[in-house]
């Protein structure tokens, strides 16, 4: 036993997405006394800038954008009670396929082994006992979300640290009832492509495989606020139309995949600690 709290790291790619995947588990646990250590491995350059300018457009300028969102980010960690936040400030890479993913300084031109290196310094210093990240598509196949992955799973094997390990996901009926909640409050969204809907399908696991349910509907309401301090992105984060109330209902729940545990504990859990305390 020693006196160093419980420690939750959550590795994630741009700000924002710790608002939109993991909101709810880092107010839960930092409300319970846990230590929440955030890594934001890009600078969201890629992101919409004011007035909704979109990358490649004239008035895009990333750099400016950059230190406007980690401001964003610095408000979002605020609201949830973040205890440390780390950057890696990698060049965000941008969508599949987008030039800026050749930019010899974006995150995924960046050699595994290099950013893996500087996270399992974290890892060290921090000694996690849970760590959260996303899986090996990235949950939608993001290029920057898939190299977050590699660095989290390269940095775990650089290091002697055996924390319970958990990737983002969501269950398949959750996902069916978010196209639904979209398709309500946009309602001027065109007819959905087949392939693409065929390809949403694909998203996320069949509940009956889902290893972790955490409930974190009494902290909805700080998930929502996180996500509106985000608000150059706002555009973006269809979430905010539908209120609180509305947004607690559907985003209440966060679910993980447990893929590393040395404690154990049953599953299907409800708790990303459980067998920790």
């Amino acid at each position: 036993m020693t006196d160093r709290p419980l420690t939750l790291m959550a590795v994630h790619a741009h700000p924002d997405d710790e608002a939109t995947g993991t909101g709810g588990i880092l107010a839960r646990y930092a409300a319970e006394g846990v230590r929440t250590v955030l890594v934001t491995c890009t600078d969201g350059g890629c992101g919409d800038g004011p007035g909704g300018v979109k990358p490649g457009d004239p008035g895009h300028d990333p750099a400016a954008i950059a230190l406007l969102r980690r401001q964003e980010l610095e408000a979002s960690c605020g609201v949830l009670k973040i205890s440390d936040l780390e950057m890696l400030d990698y060049a965000d890479s941008g969508m599949m396929g987008w030039p800026s993913n050749d930019a010899p300084t974006s995150f995924w031109q960046t050699p595994v082994e290099e950013g893996a290196a500087r996270l399992a310094e974290l890892m060290r210093h921090y000694q996690p006992d849970v760590v959260v990240t996303y899986d090996e598509n990235g949950f939608y196949g993001h290029p920057d979300h898939i190299q977050a992955h590699r660095i989290t799973m390269a940095a775990l094997e650089m290091t002697a640290l055996t924390p319970k390990v958990y990737w983002t996901t969501m269950p398949r009926s959750m996902m069916r009832r978010f196209g639904e909640t979209i398709r309500e409050f946009q309602e001027d969204m065109p007819e959905p492509d087949p392939a693409e809907m065929a390809a949403l399908a694909e998203i996320g696991l069949p509940d009956d495989e889902i290893t972790t349910w955490v409930d974190t509907t009494a902290y909805s309401g700080q998930k929502f606020d996180a996500l509106a301090a985000h608000a150059s992105q706002g555009e973006n984060i269809f979430f905010l139309k539908m209120g609180k109330e509305r947004f607690g209902e559907l985003m209440g729940t966060e679910t993980f995949l447990r893929v590393q545990d040395a404690t154990g504990a049953a599953v299907p859990e409800k708790d990303l600690f459980a067998g920790l305390r």
